[in-house]
């Protein structure tokens, strides 16, 4: 029998089960390996459990008076309870939360700035990401000096993403994303994020209702429904797949022939 020569996990939930003020129950068992060098896609519908799914992942479930009642997650093999949010982002474990979340009365430039504060970067070290997202996002950089408040949802966006960026993530966790833009400037997302792991090498974890696009461009997928995780794999095999699509994905099943 082949053995397969798989990336060494770097983000692990197993069994995880969270509950927001002790009794209203989140996520049921829901399990899943994030590997380095690739991009996971977390799959489901609005209320699923990604959102919170992700910000256990960070320690972030404490300040929305949540908690992980059951499992583990392991970032690095070590207890993600165990470290603050700050120190997560230290030592290289990013989110971008839903909702773009940009200081309106900032310049783009400077909320891009704030990102690399938390990282404890130098001023020769900001200004060389700063450069590298400005040469990954270009409209950004013609926008820099605009305030956020005043730019597109797709440029804000596209500043929430840079601002995580700047913390030099080692594995990046993204929600949402592609919500409420328009197509062409989330494939122009996408396309940035799967430039970024091919060149980089740079892991990724998205939480996504757009199905299509995550399965397009991730290398693994976990759909997970009322908190539980249902279905998982390779997700070329769930793209392909018309039962798992009209079941979970929002697609339409293939007509039965007699």
């Amino acid at each position: 029998m082949a053995i397969l020569n798989l990336p060494e996990p770097v983000l692990e939930f197993d069994h995880v089960y969270a509950a927001y003020n002790g009794a209203i129950a989140a996520l049921h068992g829901v399990s899943l390996t994030v590997r380095k060098g690739e991009i996971t896609a977390l799959l489901g519908a609005n209320g699923a459990g990604k959102t919170t799914l992700l910000k256990a992942a960070s320690n972030l479930l404490p300040a929305e008076r949540g908690q992980i009642t059951g499992g583990r997650i392991r970032y690095k093999g070590r207890d993600v309870t165990a470290d603050t949010p700050h120190a997560h982002i230290r030592n290289g474990l990013v989110p971008v939360l839903e909702g773009r979340r940009c200081f309106k009365s900032l310049s783009i430039e400077e909320n891009l700035t704030t990102g690399a504060i938390g990282r404890g970067l130098d001023r020769a070290q900001i200004a060389q990401v700063l450069e590298q997202v400005y040469d990954l996002f270009p409209k950004l950089k013609l926008r820099r000096n605009s305030l956020a408040g005043l730019t597109s949802g797709g440029e804000q966006q596209m500043a929430a993403i840079g601002r995580g960026l700047m913390a030099r993530p080692e594995v990046f966790l993204l929600d949402e994303p592609s919500m409420g833009l328009a197509p062409l400037v989330v494939a122009e997302i996408f396309e940035t994020l799967s430039r970024l792991n091919r060149e980089t090498g740079l892991t990724i974890l998205l939480a996504e209702q757009n199905s299509a696009i995550a399965l397009k461009y991730a290398h693994h997928a976990t759909v997970i429904e009322n908190g539980r995780s249902v279905l998982n794999g390779p997700a070329s095999d769930l793209a392909a797949r018309a039962d798992i699509r009209a079941l979970y994905l929002g697609g339409t099943p293939e007509p039965v022939r007699i």
